[in-house]
């Protein structure tokens, strides 16, 4: 059955499921009516506008403060806890790094408040992990590729959107207690989190500050036996994060504010344990042993610093600016591999060497809405943003540049409309985002070994000299769509919009192995448009909340990563078409408290791997995710509360790559127990609590040849949780 097929056939299905499980219609069109009053002004503000949700031709979810926190017991990071809430989103690595881990299929952009924490010269993979989700009020995805927050969302938005000021006078104080365990509870497996932030306003002026500690151990697969340490990419098992946050407000007229806000966010390796490699053949996993890897410990670190000034009321609309500052180091771990050896530093080919990305960024967005004088149906928004990132990647032992000082820079004029036909009947949206970038590249060498003659004799390394450049690109990208809603809670849509990134650069800059190159005229740095079609469905009547999607995603000069011989991964260009389905239907049962949900992702990638302009080998493991169901019964009454989740991750194979990257699929079942005590929340969640023994899907689809990356799952995981609100 073709997706397209199974579209119709399940959209019907939601349709006829929703006055099914109605109980009568007096009490479905009572409960819409609830439902709407509740869910009509949702504001996004990853969508860049005041309308609420149900006047955008997108797919959106907002994970709210409860549900984030609720997954957070249960999974502990953000990245996690959106993988396991939202089917269309990757499995996670289990480990610091992202490579690899999509949304529909292409890379997400991560952002804070709409800060970008991306880094489009130089992917390190590690975005997200840059704040303490302590400090998350709720997430907001908007689907499939966008330009609306710039660079970076061709898989869709992952915005982090920072707890809010107080609103009262006075001071309150949240705490945070908590405690994990594998099962058997081994002293080595044990961690702990500690949190704390304090909220004071008096008048017009208001602060928050705030910090969190987290220390993890050792992990633990479903078979007892410790998972291996990724001693290259990073890891957050064996490591201590620490974040630090703060905010400041005055509120200038009951309309107008002006804010500050901080965060500095550090996770680094405490070196415990070294890799012992495990056996494909023999299907036995990686595991770690006590001792100490040589060089920095792999790490990550972050600070980022905004200023925003807004006004819901000048001149009859609404105004936003903001400017921010952002800086990250990613430190990875080392090796003496091929590709660091320099007969001029050592020639005995024994070099050992570890890399790191530092990046800066400075940008401002400024945006102005409002409805136009005399026609209010016609609500319009005018906008600008500018962004300049300067990125390198350095090796830390020797300070050679691995990938050179790089300077992005970007400028995007903006605009959008709205228009609302027959009291809403209808609505008509659509807009433009004009791109202009610019990068500058100074003259470089590469590395030693790019420049190889005899890739086995180190003796014929010598660099590559590659001719600097100021390449640039101009591109309007256009968006478009239509909703109708025909009855209250009732609305379909159809959208196209073109999201717009560049390939990793740095991977590109780095492994020029011809003389003579010059920057400027390198095909390889052209943009990665995305263009995304979808056609959409949402029910929200009585107690259902019901949804279908299916898109269709194409670019013409795509960009994935293949492995090379070496184990490290670079960027080949070359065209990718991705098609997917959507489902996902919640409903209130006939037990007082009771809610149940399913959601369903499909998800199909190809691409030319041969060069022959015909799309005949599908997506492997490190670009596309796998086909998802998730189940989900959610229980609140009184002071209790319980939620159980099943994931099933199906098998699939990639027709056109290597049979060893096949996926065998697998199943995990989480669990929560919440109660409000006098002296506040306590809760436990368990992770994979049935403890499933699994290998993750990057393991089981990449790097088929290598048995250091050959990780098992997390087993059975404890998390006990006390929150407390003064």
């Amino acid at each position: 059955m073709r997706i397209s097929q199974l579209f119709v056939y399940s959209a019907s299905a939601l349709a006829l499921a929703a006055p099914a499980i109605a109980q009568t219609a007096d009490q479905a069109n009572a409960a819409s009516q609830a439902t709407k009053d509740a869910t009509s002004d949702i504001v996004v503000t990853a969508a860049r506008t005041q309308l609420p949700v149900s006047a955008l031709p997108l797919t959106i979810d907002v994970i709210d403060a409860e549900t984030l926190d609720r997954q957070l017991v249960i999974s502990g990071s953000t990245v996690d806890a959106v993988s396991a809430l939202l089917p269309s989103f990757s499995p996670t690595r289990e480990k610091l790094s992202g490579a690899g881990e999509s949304l529909r299929g292409r890379s997400p952009l991560y952002a804070i408040d709409g800060i970008p924490q991306s880094t489009p010269v130089r992917d390190g993979s590690r975005d997200g992990y840059t704040i303490d989700p302590f400090f998350i009020d709720r997430v907001e995805v908007i689907y499939g590729s966008n330009a609306l927050q710039g660079i970076g969302g061709t898989g869709g938005v992952v915005n982090q959107v920072t707890v809010p000021a107080p609103k009262a006078d006075g001071m309150t104080v949240r705490t945070l207690l908590q405690g994990t365990a594998a099962d058997g509870f081994d002293g080595e497996a044990l961690g702990g989190k500690v949190a704390a932030l304090a909220g004071w306003r008096s008048g017009a002026l208001d602060a928050s500050v705030g910090g969190a500690f987290e220390r993890r151990g050792a992990f633990v697969d479903g078979a007892g036996n410790r998972i291996g340490v990724d001693g290259t990419q990073g890891e957050i098992q064996d490591s201590d994060s620490w974040s630090v946050f703060g905010r400041i407000g005055y509120q200038l007229s009951p309309d107008a504010r002006i804010e500050l806000i901080a965060n500095h966010f550090e996770l680094e390796g405490n070196n415990n344990y070294v890799i012992v490699p495990g056996d494909r053949s023999a299907g036995r996993p990686a595991s770690s042993t006590k001792g100490e890897t040589p060089g920095d410990p792999p790490s990550n670190k972050a600070d980022m610093l905004s200023l925003s000034l807004t006004d819901s009321e000048l001149g009859g609309g609404a105004f936003t600016l903001q400017g921010f500052y952002n800086r990250t180091q990613d430190t990875f771990g080392g090796g003496t591999f091929a590709t660091f050896q320099d007969p001029d530093i050592d020639p005995t080919g024994q070099l050992f060497d570890q890399s790191a990305n530092k990046s800066r960024k400075i940008g401002g967005k400024v945006s102005y809405e409002r409805s136009v004088p005399g026609f209010d149906d016609l609500v319009v928004t005018l906008g600008f943003d500018a962004l300049i990132d300067k990125t390198e990647q350095t090796l830390v032992q020797t300070g050679r540049a691995w990938v050179p000082e790089t300077e992005f820079r970007s400028y995007a004029p903006f605009a959008q409309a709205n228009l609302k036909l027959a009291d809403g009947l209808v609505r008509l949206a659509g807009g433009l985002r004009h791109e202009d970038v610019k990068l500058k590249v100074a003259d470089y060498e590469t590395l030693a070994s790019y420049g190889a003659t005899d890739a086995s004799d180190i003796s014929t390394y010598e660099p590559v000299i590659v001719g600097g450049g100021n390449p640039s690109f101009s591109k309007t990208l256009f968006n478009g769509g239509v909703i109708v809603e025909p009855i209250d809670g009732v609305r379909a849509y159809g959208s196209y919009a073109q999201g717009y990134t560049i390939a990793d650069v740095g991977r590109i800059l780095r492994g020029i192995t011809e003389q003579g190159v010059d920057i400027d005229n390198y095909l390889s740095l052209e943009p990665v448009i995305s263009n995304n079609r979808e056609l959409g469905a949402e029910v929200e009547r009585g107690p259902v909340k019901a949804s279908a999607s299916y898109f269709w995603s194409s670019s013409e000069l795509g960009s994935r990563l293949v492995l090379t011989g070496d184990g490290i991964f670079e960027v080949v260009r070359a065209p990718v078409e991705i098609e997917g389905l959507e489902l996902s239907l919640k409903t209130r049962t006939p037990v007082p408290g009771l809610d149940v949900s399913v959601a369903y992702s499909h998800l199909i990638g190809r691409t030319d791997d041969d060069g022959d302009g015909v799309l005949e080998a599908e997506l492997d493991g490190a670009n596309i995710s796998p086909d998802r169901l998730n189940l989900a019964a959610d229980y609140a009454q009184g002071r209790f509360s319980a939620r159980a989740q099943a994931r099933f991750y199906l098998s699939r194979t990639f027709k056109g790559q290597v049979p060893e990257s096949a996926f065998d699929g697998y199943t995990l079942l989480d669990a929560y127990l919440g109660y409000r005590t006098g002296f506040g929340l306590l809760s436990l969640g368990i992770q994979n609590a049935l403890d499933e023994y699994y290998l993750t899907y990057d393991s089981d689809t990449v790097r088929t040849f290598d048995n250091s990356r050959y990780f098992a799952g997390r087993g059975r995981t404890f998390t006990l949780s006390l929150q407390s609100e003064f």
